[in-house]
């Protein structure tokens, strides 16, 4: 099985609220809802068969609790391709704190969670699915488990809010695979990791 991660992230790396002005909050965040505000149907499509694509969904604690809130209280899931892909499938939350998870299908994954993920990955067929999640995407690239990483990167500046990756943090290396762009200007990219950067030790003379 293919891990796979899709993030949603400003032009200059928020995360955080991107669905609506109260989605989170944490922080004194007050400009949350920057994603949906570009209004571009495109968008949706391509999530939409994102998550009908995969075989399975690995979630964070938060993501889980927000996605369980609103996916998971669809009266009729059949209606929404993500809802039904989300009621459908296995999901994963990879949580030491988490103790109920009552939408049915869910897997609370404790103890060595780096082995179970890689169990996961090497059983199965089709992409188990890391949407959002910003704190687990990060360990999980810390620890070499994801295939492959799509940025949905939306033409605005938000200025404040949680980044995808924190100003310090562990060096990477990506390459690119895949990249479209939607009619209003959200670029699609899909990267592989790749190890390390390489460092050059000095720049070039101009005149050499």
């Amino acid at each position: 099985m293919r891990l796979t991660t899709t993030t949603h992230v400003s032009l200059d790396g928020v995360m955080q609220g991107m669905g609506g002005s109260a989605e989170d909050t944490r922080g004194g965040f007050t400009r949350g809802g920057w994603a949906l505000g570009s209004g571009d149907p495109a968008v949706g499509d391509l999530v939409a068969a994102e998550y009908g694509a995969a075989a399975g969904f690995l979630l964070g604690r938060r993501t889980y609790e927000n996605f369980a809130g609103y996916w998971g209280a669809f009266a009729d899931p059949a209606s929404n391709p993500i809802a039904s892909a989300l009621h459908d499938r296995p999901k994963y939350v990879a949580s030491t704190t988490l103790r109920d998870a009552s939408w049915p299908g869910t897997t609370v994954l404790r103890g060595d969670v780096a082995a179970q993920v890689a169990d996961l990955r090497a059983t199965g067929e089709g992409d188990l699915l890391v949407p959002g999640s910003g704190v687990l995407v990060r360990w999980l690239l810390a620890h070499d488990l994801v295939d492959r990483m799509t940025l949905l990167t939306y033409p605005v500046v938000v200025g404040q809010g949680v980044r995808l990756f924190p100003q310090d943090g562990p060096d990477l290396r990506l390459r690119l695979v895949g990249t479209t762009t939607t009619p209003t200007g959200v670029t699609v990219q899909t990267y592989e990791p790749a190890g390390r950067p390489a460092y050059a030790a000095t720049a070039p003379h101009p005149d050499a």
